[in-house]
């Protein structure tokens, strides 16, 4: 121990003799025999007051001294203090915390958009119109309409061969669009989708070079394929056109089986939209490429397919809350605006150009229009609300407090 410092007994000592000579009215210490003293002032009466530094407690008079504020007793309770925004009829401070706001990372997104681009609008696009050309193609062959019949079977053709292209071309080798074949998983819409496009593929490729039989000699191996082809032809259309409808709509599926939110909450009417925008294109290819006599089934399917895509769009446009906002402003509602005008359109005129080549035709376009800018409004739609957080955040917030409503 250092000389200079005197041993602890005498500082004991000199704080016990400092302590009796200034009384009661000093700090106490806490625990031992400060805390009974403290105590005892308490039961007395008395009341405390805490000061600013670490452990301070003095009596009423003390706390005068020092210029505190006295402290009431225990068994007093605390005095009310209202404050704007404190809960009425409640003891104490109650302060009201603001409700929650959606908030992200410095505004950045919750989710990552899709990675597609337009060549994946396009395939949607070029899909649905290998269907309703199929379904078209077999209306003609049972109703005894060969133009009608000829038109879809090489349109299918050369829209599901597109298709497969605009697919192969954003997976970036062909080779992957192999692999996927390689397995066969019913729970994924990619995996499925992938299985009916190479079904649905031979078949319409068959029924289309059946529509080459004519050109044939009538003599030889090659007048062996002309008697052949067109009742092979006639199979393959229909297993085409059996396969149609699984083509036109898993990929509204598989649009709703993603996180994207405003997709995904329209699962109920994608698949109604991508059905409807398919039949409304095959009966397009119909009313431009067909005779106006054997445009008949081509005018029923575009009031079929009309009905469809116009409901469902309303629905999507209207039923999903904050989450139809994407569908309604900005590219995607100016597309898919046009869509409902060139639909409307379409229909018009395929049943009042009945006998009008000319303004059967002008349908015709106007409904294949119609389809591009309705796939692609839907497209854009989902991509937009997957970059604005909003869309993410919200509808999630909403869905806790139903839940935590049914619940309480």
């Amino acid at each position: 121990m250092s000389p200079d410092r005197a041993p602890v007994g005498a500082l004991f000592r000199r704080f016990r003799d400092r302590l009796a000579s200034e009384g009661p009215e000093r700090p106490s210490v806490s625990g031992g025999h400060g805390a009974k003293q403290s105590g005892r002032f308490a039961e007395a009466g008395g009341s405390r007051a805490t000061g600013t530094g670490a452990g301070v407690a003095r009596t009423d008079a003390g706390a005068a001294e020092a210029g505190l504020a006295p402290q009431p007793p225990r068994d007093v309770p605390p005095t009310e203090r209202r404050r704007g925004g404190r809960r009425k009829g409640g003891g104490g401070e109650q302060l009201n915390v603001p409700p929650a706001e959606f908030t992200s990372y410095y505004g950045r997104p919750v989710l990552k958009a899709p990675v597609w681009k337009w060549d994946i609008a396009a395939y949607l696009f070029t899909g649905g119109l290998a269907a309703g050309s199929s379904l078209l193609a077999a209306g003609g062959q049972l109703t005894g309409r060969p133009a009608l019949r000829r038109a879809g079977r090489v349109t299918s053709l050369a829209a599901v061969t597109t298709s497969a292209y605009f697919l192969i071309n954003d997976l970036g080798r062909p080779s992957r669009f192999h692999h996927m074949l390689r397995v066969a998983k019913l729970t994924s819409p990619m995996s499925v989708g992938t299985w009916i496009l190479s079904a649905f593929g031979p078949a319409a490729g068959v029924a289309a070079i059946a529509e080459a039989a004519p050109w044939l000699p009538e003599r030889g191996v090659l007048g062996l394929g002309r008697r052949l082809l067109p009742p092979v032809g006639h199979a393959a259309g229909l297993a085409a056109a059996a396969t149609a409808p699984l083509l036109a709509t898993y990929t509204g599926v598989l649009l709703a089986d993603t996180a994207v939110p405003s997709w995904h909450e329209a699962y109920p009417e994608l698949p109604m939209i991508f059905a409807g925008s398919a039949l409304a294109s095959g009966a397009g290819v119909g009313l431009l490429t067909a005779p106006t006599d054997q445009a008949g089934p081509a005018r029923r399917f575009a009031v079929a397919g009309a009905a469809m895509e116009l409901w469902g769009s309303h629905r999507v446009e209207n039923r999903l809350g904050l989450l139809s906002e994407p569908y309604a402003e900005g590219t995607p509602g100016r597309l898919l605006k046009a869509g409902r005008a060139l639909t409307a359109a379409g229909v018009v005129g395929a049943l009042i150009g009945r006998r009008n080549r000319a303004l059967s035709a002008v349908s015709g376009a106007a409904l294949l229009a119609a389809s591009v800018c309705t796939r692609f409004g839907i497209f854009h739609g989902g991509v937009a609300s997957a970059k604005d957080p909003r869309y993410t955040v919200v509808p999630q917030r909403e869905r806790a407090d139903r839940r935590a409503a049914e619940q309480g």
